[in-house]
């Protein structure tokens, strides 16, 4: 999906932008993705017990949580990623959320930090699955979209001067929304905090939540609306 553009830009051999549907170009800010981020203490605050880092990228917030003694593992689809995460002395498998994660039904915090509630353009998908990788009582950490910023889902592709990757759909989540979506997909929305500029919410495990299976939104004919 993000490719060897993305493997690029984080390896430091070429800068990638994205490209919007509509012509827009914004950065690729992969050098965000490095070291900690302002923000980051109260997400890492709030995770307790065995955590999955969704997205995980180079592995900042997964290797945070281990040098504060806390279970952690990443999971990213991108190999040059989880490889700078090991070095890093993390734990992280190349893996999408919605193929087999070790530990399903038994983690205590989930985290989709950096934008990570876009993955597959399909919020509602994405929210129920961590739904089941959950235990009762467990948390989902989610950054969102400021108040006020639509929910969308929109194309994107990577690009840099010399070349062009392919399309990919990618989703955006308000505050607004949030709790809405997440109590239609067997979650609750427990908390929602603002700092250094981010937006988060903490959603927890409805105990009657409805197991629906790992579906890929592209197994059911396209991403369905926020």
């Amino acid at each position: 999906m993000i490719g060897d553009l993305y493997e690029s830009s984080l390896a430091g051999t070429g800068a990638a932008e994205i490209e919007h549907a509509d012509g827009r170009r914004t950065p690729l800010r992969v050098e965000e993705w490095m070291g900690a981020r302002p923000g980051d203490d109260g997400l890492l605050d709030r995770c307790s017990g065995p955590t999955l880092d969704i997205g995980s990228g180079p592995g900042r917030l997964t290797t945070a949580l281990g040098e504060r003694g806390i279970p952690s593992l990443g999971i990213d689809i991108t190999p040059y990623a989880v490889a700078l995460t090991q070095a890093a002395g993390g734990l992280a498998l190349c893996r999408s959320i919605f193929d087999r994660v070790p530990g399903t039904g038994r983690w205590q915090t989930l985290l989709l930090a950096d934008g990570n509630i876009g993955i597959d353009g399909d919020p509602a998908a994405l929210l129920r699955r961590s739904a089941e990788l959950l235990r009762r009582g467990g948390l989902l950490l989610v950054e969102v979209e400021p108040p006020g910023v639509p929910s969308r889902a929109e194309w994107v592709r990577l690009r840099t001067p010399a070349r062009t990757g392919d399309w990919f759909r990618w989703a955006h989540l308000s505050i607004d929304d949030t709790g809405p979506l997440a109590a239609a997909c067997g979650l609750a929305l427990a908390d929602e905090w603002t700092e250094a500029g981010r937006w988060f919410a903490a959603l927890t495990k409805r105990t009657n939540a409805v197991r629906t299976g790992a579906v890929r939104p592209s197994d059911r004919g396209g991403p369905e609306p926020l």
